[in-house]
């Protein structure tokens, strides 16, 4: 039987986390990446006694196999857990700050909420579970919990993790967890009660949700992958094709200005929809299709240092804007409050993030136009009385977040169909199976013990 030789597309979370899976099976891979790094939006920056993130500032333990992952790699990516102060959420309302409640009093006396939504939450367990497939999240808010909820908690929720619109994103792909929890057990509340019941007397262990990063920023996860892997790894790869024949993948591509060549067993992609009907050439124009509809948020995220903070107390993870407020951020996160090392002793480093479906003009402003954004929100919502900051970095992601709408039905099946006539081919990648970073880390898991 010919050795398995695997080529991993993408030099991202993902096809890192597949490459040391595959690495530590004896598998032998290669990563082709078309920038000059891999990580891909992850990526830590050190300046003027800040550290700061141009990606993702954040992930959740969400998953065991995430877990496992940092335990593994131990030393090389010291594991980093939000202090106590991230508990606090806050929720922008009406020009000014609150928290989400935490507890039954903070709950009643909660200004985000209105009462007739807090009273209808206990009817939440004897509601009957939805049984329209494609649901919204809006749709599914306002039917088990009311739309002060909606408004005020799973609309800017979902702002900060999916930058989405909640009337188009369908539960059951962007929130795949709680809709099961629905349709197996038919509530959210019953079902993760009787599911922790089910894991403790079972001994399923389960992950503990704590918010990290690693000390020193997140680049020393992808540091980390990169040296225990041992997949042969191209940079600044361009005009790659994957070409099928007789049960073995032809990739061509060209690196440092020559064409090159090479053959493979197994083939796994990890890149956005969008590259996909360039990368397979064999694919039908059907699939083509399917494939470039599939919508990406457009973000923009700001970093912003203060080396003397005179702004409003930092003491939480960060706060959120609800699209209803209609202000021009999506939310501002507080690194300097969660993680050590983030900023100078009295400094405050924060991340600022804009655009997304809801605002797909914002990417398209100018560096001055974003400047003056920011500097007008922040000075506002956080009680800047001088703005003179340190640090102010734009990056600019037009396809930062895979948008789980009712289109994912049309790209899953292209996925299942593709793969089915192509053994050996995998599709992966935030495309499908979660966007964030324990998402990720699981499906390279589950990729790497199927190969």
């Amino acid at each position: 039987m010919q050795n398995k030789t695997v080529a991993i597309i993408g030099g991202g979370l993902t096809g890192l986390s597949i490459a040391y899976f595959l690495s530590k099976r004896g598998i032998a891979c290669t990563i082709f990446e078309q920038n000059e790094r891999c990580g891909g939006v992850i990526a830590t920056i050190h300046e003027q006694g800040f550290t700061y993130e141009c990606g993702p500032n954040t992930g959740v333990l969400g998953t065991i196999e995430i877990e496992k992952l940092f335990a593994e790699l131990g030393q090389s990516c010291t594991l980093e857990t939000a202090q106590k102060s991230s508990k606090i959420r806050l929720i922008w309302k009406q020009g000014a700050w609150h928290a989400i409640p935490s507890g039954l009093w903070s709950a009643l006396t909660t200004p985000l909420f209105r009462l007739v939504d807090m009273l209808r939450i206990l009817g939440e367990p004897f509601r009957k579970p939805g049984t329209n497939p494609n649901e919204t999240i809006y749709e599914m808010v306002l039917r088990r919990m009311g739309k002060s909820f909606h408004d005020y908690a799973v609309a800017p929720f979902i702002n900060g993790v999916y930058a989405g619109n909640t009337k188009t994103l369908v539960t059951r792909f962007a929130l795949a967890k709680l809709y099961a929890l629905e349709q197996n057990y038919g509530s959210f509340i019953r079902g993760a009660i009787a599911k922790a019941k089910y894991n403790k007397k079972h001994g399923i262990p389960t992950p503990s949700k704590q918010v990290f990063s690693c000390e020193g920023g997140l680049q020393k996860l992808v540091d980390a992958l990169l040296h225990y892997t041992k997949a042969n790894v191209f940079t600044q790869c361009s005009h790659l094709t994957i070409n099928p024949h007789d049960g073995i993948y032809t990739i061509s591509y060209t690196h440092a200005g020559q064409e090159y060549t090479n053959s493979f067993t197994h083939v796994i992609t990890t890149c956005n929809s969008h590259v996909l009907s360039t990368i397979l050439p064999s694919i039908t124009n059907e699939a083509k299709q399917v494939f470039a509809d599939m919508q990406y948020a457009p973000v923009v995220q700001v970093a912003v240092g203060f080396k003397y903070w005179k702004g409003m107390s930092l003491g939480a993870f960060g706060g959120l804007v609800p699209p209803k407020e209609q202000r021009d951020v999506l939310g501002i996160l507080f690194p300097s409050s969660m993680f050590k090392n983030r900023a100078p002793k009295d400094g405050a480093m924060l991340s600022v993030f804009l655009g997304g479906m809801l605002r797909t003009d914002i990417i398209s402003k100018t560096d001055e136009e974003i400047q003056t954004i920011v500097a007008r929100e922040l000075q506002t919502m956080l009680a800047i009385p001088d703005w003179n900051p340190d640090i102010f970095k734009i990056f600019r992601y037009p396809h930062a977040i895979a948008q789980y709408t009712v289109h994912m039905e049309q790209v899953l099946t292209t996925i299942q169909s593709i793969e089915q006539a192509n053994p050996n081919l995998i599709i992966a990648g935030s495309i499908r199976n979660g966007i964030g970073m324990a998402d990720r880390v699981l499906q390279a898991s589950n990729i790497a013990q199927s190969v």
